[in-house]
């Protein structure tokens, strides 16, 4: 099992934007067994303190950014790229495109909060005509350590959520895995959140926990009335909504498939389609270690892609309900992973060999 060991890192008065290598006054840290790591691929950090983010570089391209703007109110993983430098991620709000949704304003990039927390809304912070006092967000505090190397790269950072008085609910530790297996890139995320004064509870709702807000092209066809961008930015309804290049679909590790995985439960989900020529696949793992698992799946036609272990209401109709509370001080750990393919769409054989490999990864 890989330890979590923060690592050194480099001054504060070296430049803002700056390349960080790896390197450690200990031994190396062992190399992952949870993919096979591509040894030709080097990822890399660059940290732009001015930008609010880290860029996470494979060969010198841009993968990802960890990023926290304060529009958004949460840190966040945006754009995410695949191996060919498409973008899997909507650009909205941040960077709109033409032809995109403008709904659902806090839905950007990957993010990990809750609808929830002792009353405060985190998952809906940021939305679009809100005038909810109790409001919540996640608040970026610390980067401790961003590991480069062969294949693959970790970056450990510390945040902090706290309600709408600026009070502390969960202290929240972080570690990002980011890793090239030949034309596929894979991201695991390993969350520990404590409670910090008081008892946390986690009321049940849908609005939840692990998402990512996918491009257009891969939400699924629909037929329904939409608001979207023109190329001036301006949302514009269209009634006759043109399906051309809308091309997603989702299968669940159980073989549900398209919006009927909505509520599901499933050890992973996979999102494929195609971005111009390009077959894509993103996948999202549970892992045994979490609770509720497998979990129950957020997953909407319009590009909503969620993994969320405490809605348990909600996704059956009611005949169950999970309140989940978190002693003081106490703490709780999340493990998932998305597969991100280029070129191709992963087959049920492949998506079980990744997940069956993170299964066995990071400690329970």
């Amino acid at each position: 099992m890989r330890s979590f060991t923060t690592r050194v890192l480099f001054p504060a008065t070296l430049a803002p934007a700056m390349l960080w290598l790896s390197f450690s006054c200990n031994s190396p840290a062992p190399k992952s067994t949870a993919a096979k790591n591509d040894s030709t691929v080097a990822v890399s950090f660059v940290k732009q303190e001015a930008q609010r983010k880290v860029d996470v570089l494979m060969d010198g391209k841009l993968f990802t950014s960890y990023t926290w703007p304060d529009s958004v109110y949460k840190p966040i993983l945006y754009p995410v790229m695949n191996a060919a430098g498409v973008a899997i991620t909507r650009g909205y709000p941040l960077q709109p495109r033409e032809g995109e949704r403008s709904d659902h304003r806090h839905q950007v990039g990957i993010w990990l909060n809750y609808g929830n927390v002792n009353g405060y809304d985190f998952w809906g912070n940021g939305a679009e005509g809100e005038r909810q006092v109790k409001l919540g967000a996640v608040k970026h505090l610390a980067i401790e350590s961003a590991e480069g190397g062969d294949g693959e790269g970790t970056l450990r950072v510390k945040a902090s959520w706290v309600d709408s008085s600026g009070r502390e609910l969960l202290a929240e530790s972080s570690s990002y895995h980011f890793i090239a297996d030949g034309t596929t890139r894979i991201i695991d995320r390993i969350t520990t959140l404590t409670a910090s004064v008081n008892k946390v509870d986690f009321p049940d709702t849908k609005e939840g926990f692990l998402g990512i807000r996918v491009a257009r092209q891969l939400e699924l066809p629909s037929d329904e009335e939409l608001t979207l961008l023109d190329a001036q930015g301006v949302p514009t309804k269209i009634k006759a909504l043109s399906n051309e290049g809308i091309t997603g679909n989702y299968r669940s590790s159980e073989g549900v498939t398209g919006a009927d995985v909505w509520g599901t439960r499933a050890r992973w989900m996979d999102l494929y389609g195609s971005i111009g020529n390009e077959k894509i696949s993103v996948v999202i793992c549970d892992h045994p270690g979490n609770i509720s698992y497998p979990t129950y799946w957020h997953a909407r036609g319009y590009g909503l892609f969620a993994a969320n272990p405490f809605g348990v209401k909600d996704f059956t109709k009611e005949k169950q309900e999970l309140n989940y509370s978190l002693e003081a001080g106490k703490s709780v750990t999340f493990r998932y992973r998305f597969i991100i393919s280029s070129g191709q769409q992963l087959t049920d054989e492949s998506i079980n060999s990744y997940a069956d490999a993170f299964a066995k990864e990071y400690e329970q």
